[in-house]
């Protein structure tokens, strides 16, 4: 799924949940934030986006990918 960031220096920004445990979630951007070295948030730090991809084998290039691909379809 995607989270947009609420709180924090990264305020606004788009990420792709990497795993949840408890209640932080693992976030990833493939640019900054890879899928070796997500930021880890608390989830009522971030809004959930209920658009599910599945990222169980994804790398930085798909992540980036299924970020673009949302990101020109919340531009319509």
């Amino acid at each position: 799924m995607l989270a947009r960031s609420k709180a924090g220096h990264d305020a606004g920004k788009l990420y792709v949940i990497i795993r949840i445990e408890g209640a932080y979630i693992y976030l990833a951007d493939g640019r900054f934030r890879t899928v070796n070295n997500p930021k880890k948030k608390k989830v009522r730090h971030a809004e959930i986006i209920c658009k599910e991809y599945n990222v169980s084998a994804a790398d930085d290039v798909q992540i980036r990918g299924i970020l673009k691909e949302y990101a020109d379809i919340e531009e319509i």
